[in-house]
């Protein structure tokens, strides 16, 4: 089964970088042109286009670029620099906010989807569901530009701008990160919740359930003893799904608060068009999606080994 999955990965990921390589490669306009400027002559692009390899044919260009990708080498980027000395420490930045969220929201979003299950359809899993069915329905942007007016401008509890840098201390770095890991865990903490409430309300119903009732176990006990572990396969692939969020799909929130991870490195790239740097990050963000996933794939089938087998 693992066998299975892992090749599955591997040609998903396949796939996705070929959409990857040919999205990229069919934007509109010169790369080359784009780069040197309008002053440029048709001699100098053509030079730069033959130095970038852009006027190979795109099948050959693949190649190259997967098989180099394959053994961790993503090129040049077009400013000259590797491109794994751009994005590397801007991985580590993202990977150490999604850290951190991670360590907030997971622990809090299952214990609230617990406490909503346990009062079900009473005043506080009506608010909670209220809250949390209003948090994903607003914009995550929207979201960052209230939290940094309320905590940063009208407040001034904590810096409005989360541009950490590695000579910093940790307390300095950590109260820049204060409001962009309150923005990521207000954004996938209702997601968490509701599906972990639904998952464990969706047992309650079982026979093994009501003879723990017949025993005269507590609720409380009977959803965290009983009913929780029957229901890690749904919450891991929750949680996996939320986690890949927090590392591809932070580029909106990096951007607001200029914080320096590699999905404000991405937009910087395509703002300048620089494609080595582009495929880099999108490739990364895909596996980093396929990887959660085989991972959820894989706790969900432990904690139920039935899925092993066919109906």
């Amino acid at each position: 089964m693992l066998l299975q999955r892992v090749a599955l990965g591997f040609l998903s990921l396949l796939i996705v970088s070929l959409v990857i390589f040919l999205a990229v490669s069919m934007l509109p306009g010169d790369f080359a042109a784009a780069i040197l400027g309008r002053s440029a002559t048709p001699e100098t692009v053509a030079a730069l286009r033959e130095q970038l390899g852009l006027n190979l044919p795109w099948y050959q260009r693949y190649l190259t670029w997967l098989w180099h990708a394959l053994t961790g080498d993503f090129g040049r980027s077009f400013s000259s620099r590797p491109v794994g000395h751009i994005i590397g420490p801007r991985l580590l930045n993202t990977l150490y906010l999604a850290a951190l969220t991670a360590l907030i929201a997971v622990p809090l979003a299952i214990a609230l989807g617990i406490v909503a299950a346990l009062y079900r359809n009473r005043f506080l899993d009506r608010l909670l569901s209220a809250s949390s069915l209003a948090s994903i329905s607003i914009p995550e942007f929207f979201f960052a530009y209230i939290i940094m007016l309320v905590f940063a401008i009208k407040l001034h509890w904590f810096p409005s701008l989360s541009s950490i840098r590695p000579t910093m201390d940790l307390g300095d770095q950590l109260m820049r990160m204060v409001l962009p890991v309150l923005t990521l865990t207000l954004v996938i903490l209702a997601h968490m919740m509701r599906n972990t409430r639904a998952a464990i309300i969706s047992v309650m119903s079982r026979p093994f359930i009501e003879m723990a009732q017949l025993k005269g176990e507590s609720a409380a006990r009977v959803v965290v003893r009983h009913a929780l572990p029957n229901v890690v396969g749904p919450i891991a692939s929750v949680v996996a799904l939320n986690l890949a969020y927090l590392i591809a799909g932070v580029v909106v929130i990096e951007v607001v608060f200029v914080y320096p991870g590699i999905g404000q490195t991405m937009v910087d790239a395509v703002r300048n068009r620089d494609i080595p740097v582009i495929q880099a990050c999108a490739l990364i963000f895909s596996v980093t999606y396929i990887l959660l996933n085989l991972i959820a794939d894989v706790i969900s089938i432990v904690s139920n080994p039935r899925l092993l087998h066919p109906r």
